[in-house]
């Protein structure tokens, strides 16, 4: 199984108290936005490129609030996912990424329980994912 990183972004609107969800044309899904990691990118580099690509949008990252494991048959994957609090800091709504095939096809708000119905994996719900944090740091480049 080949090794695949992935690094989503958990936008959370305090104000109305939804999540920002993208619907995924390769796998016919909801998910956050993310993706997989690209050779030289850090996983918040990821995570921030991703949502842009995938909502328009000009994301901060912060803290990890969930990390999630599995093994893929369909794709032969064994992806480690990790998802991170993002902060909408500047862009306007709108998909980046619309490839029919492996695109994004549909970006929306949603409510805490339609959010953690999406996401059945994240076992204790989405509220239990926004009181997460757990710290992450690059250490550099080291030889």
């Amino acid at each position: 199984m080949k090794r695949v990183d992935v690094a989503y972004s958990l936008i959370h609107d305090e104000v109305e108290n939804k999540i920002l969800m993208v619907k995924n044309n390769k796998y016919n899904n909801w998910s956050l936005p993310g993706g997989a990691v690209e050779a030289g990118e850090t996983l918040k580099m990821t995570a921030i490129r991703e949502a842009k690509e995938e909502t328009g949008l000009t994301i901060e990252v912060d803290d990890i609030v969930s990390v999630n494991e599995a093994f893929m048959t369909k794709d032969d994957h064994h992806a480690l996912f990790v998802t991170f609090k993002g902060k909408i800091v500047g862009g306007e709504l709108a998909i980046q990424d619309k490839d029919e095939k492996v695109g994004i096809s549909e970006v929306k708000w949603v409510d805490l329980d339609t959010a953690a119905e999406l996401m059945p994996y994240h076992k204790n719900g989405v509220k239990t994912l926004l009181a997460s944090s757990i710290p992450y740091v690059f250490q550099g480049v080291r030889n």
